[in-house]
């Protein structure tokens, strides 16, 4: 049985001069405290990123018992996890290995438990080596989020364990288990600088916000990585493919490129392996990444990527391999169960040993962080309902307004359902009004949908039921074929 062919993934540091990095994985070697990231420069006397750092009072400090998940025991290596809250339910896919699953490689693991705590049952493979092309032996590195019932997996794969062999792909479920690939990358290297490290480009992690698809990713070859090929670059496009209209984070801002492996020239952590999500509370990206000696540390970064506004925050304790954040469906932070406006759980999942096959023993480890000033102002009223004057409940989506008619139907799908609207609400503009009654449409792989204002908004089936909607059942394609408006069922995971 091959050892995994990781990508080598210790984050925010160098690595040692010896280690080389192979097919899919981790960026492993020694770490030092980095440099700076340089910030996005708007104007030329913009402060220093981290002028603005504001602390952040965390508390509740968690961890699992002992190992999370696996794929069980023939399973040699289990790492590189991506995990979300999905129809009540924790879902967590990662790297690993199955033997007599495929062709001999890294697979693609899954499992489900009602609590992030578990108990998981044993994983099973869902992805793994095509045979032929650019993932012909080896699928890892797993980053999925769901937009409007589609669930996408960006993950890297390699036909082989050529030197800078990786790419980044993509693949399409209805269900999350039973997944199509798109036969291309989507993401190649920029083969900018050949380094020693000759890893490629891997490592994804995705988000959905304002409409883009964020993509970061690691890439060696990228002429804005430190010496040992660490950094963190990233993409967007409004395309899950990024075949169209594809953005890079510039030292100017994001610009638009002509391909994907178009040259990087700015890195926002000197890291490997990195996960991150959009906190909504925040108004922030958090990033997590490994660094010796302290676990996996938060990073922060606004939306323009000009300045960290909040001081780093630090989740300690073993680690082998990068961590995978707990996110919500469509990458963003979960919501605080009892005070989702002040409270932001952050829990990650990471690997903590090496048996000498690879990185393994999948753990837990979380806090919250306990003030945060959601819903004050609508930069961070995502997913908060709140009164209207014509007596209906407005739901803040993107920054744009859904009205809801019944009150009930929006604390099935609201995080939090205000008594009094927030200031500058009247600046956004309505969408879609969902009235009681609305119909609803339902497909065998895609989720139950309120048809408002010609467009599919998917929902959870409790707020169907307290909508007392009539549900017309029909084919995916059929379902696909509408157009869609916002995926409602994501902030309360349902």
């Amino acid at each position: 049985m091959p050892r995994p062919l990781r990508a080598m993934a210790s984050t925010a540091g160098y690595l040692a001069a010896a280690v080389l990095l192979a097919a899919c994985g981790s960026a492993e070697g020694t770490t030092q405290p980095p440099p700076a990231p340089t910030a996005v420069q708007l104007h030329p006397d913009q402060p220093a990123a981290d002028a603005a750092e504001a602390p952040l009072r965390t508390d509740r400090a968690r961890q699992s018992a002992g190992t999370l998940l696996s794929g069980g025991p023939a399973a040699p290596y289990n790492y590189a996890p991506t995990a979300v809250l999905d129809g009540g339910q924790y879902r967590i896919w990662w790297c690993s290995q199955l033997p007599g699953v495929g062709v001999p490689g890294d697979d693609v693991l899954t499992s489900a438990a009602s609590a992030a705590t578990g108990p998981f049952p044993d994983g099973t493979a869902v992805l793994h080596g095509s045979g032929e092309g650019f993932d012909a032996v080896h699928t890892c590195d797993p980053s999925v989020i769901r937009v409007n019932g589609i669930y996408y997996m960006y993950y890297t794969g390699a036909a082989g364990d050529a030197p800078f062999g990786n790419a980044i792909g993509l693949a399409t479920s209805g269900d999350g288990v039973h997944w199509d690939r798109k036969p291309t990358p989507v993401v190649l290297p920029s083969m900018e600088v050949k380094r020693a490290n000759t890893y490629g480009v891997g490592q994804p992690s995705v988000l959905r916000l304002d409409g883009w698809f964020y993509l970061m990713f690691t890439d060696t070859t990228a002429g804005a990585a430190n010496s040992a090929g660490a950094g963190q670059f990233v993409l967007r496009s409004p395309d899950a493919t990024f075949a169209t209209s594809v953005q890079a984070l510039t030292p100017t801002g994001f610009q638009d490129v002509a391909n994907t492996h178009d040259r990087r020239s700015l890195s926002i952590s000197d890291a490997y392996s990195a996960d991150w999500m959009w906190v909504d509370a925040l108004n922030a990206f958090a990033l997590a990444h490994e660094v010796d000696g302290k676990g996996t540390v938060i990073s922060f970064w606004d939306r323009d990527f000009t300045t960290h506004p909040y001081q780093d925050v630090v989740l300690g304790g073993p680690w082998k391999e990068g961590p995978g954040l707990v996110r919500r469906i469509d990458g963003h932070a979960p919501a605080g169960a009892e005070d989702p406006c002040t409270r932001v759980p952050v829990d990650v999942v990471r690997a903590t040993g090496d048996t000498g096959d690879g990185p393994t023993s999948l753990r837990l480890f979380g806090l919250d962080i306990a003030n945060a000033d959601g819903c004050r102002s609508l930069a961070t009223a995502d997913g908060v309902a709140m009164p209207s004057p014509d007596r209906m409940v407005v739901l803040v989506v993107g920054g744009r307004l859904v009205k809801i008619e019944r009150r009930s139907v929006s604390a099935q799908i609201a995080v939090k359902v205000l008594d009094k609207p927030v200031p500058g609400l009247d600046s956004l503009p309505v969408v879609a009004t969902i009235k009681a009654g609305a119909p609803v449409l339902h497909a065998p792989d895609r989720p139950y949908a309120f048809v408002a204002d010609g467009k599919l908004w998917p929902v959870g089936p409790a707020a169907v039921s307290a909508n007392s909607s009539p549900v017309t059942e029909t084919s995916d394609a059929d379902w696909d074929s509408h157009p869609q408006g916002g995926d409602l069922s994501a902030f309360r995971g349902n």
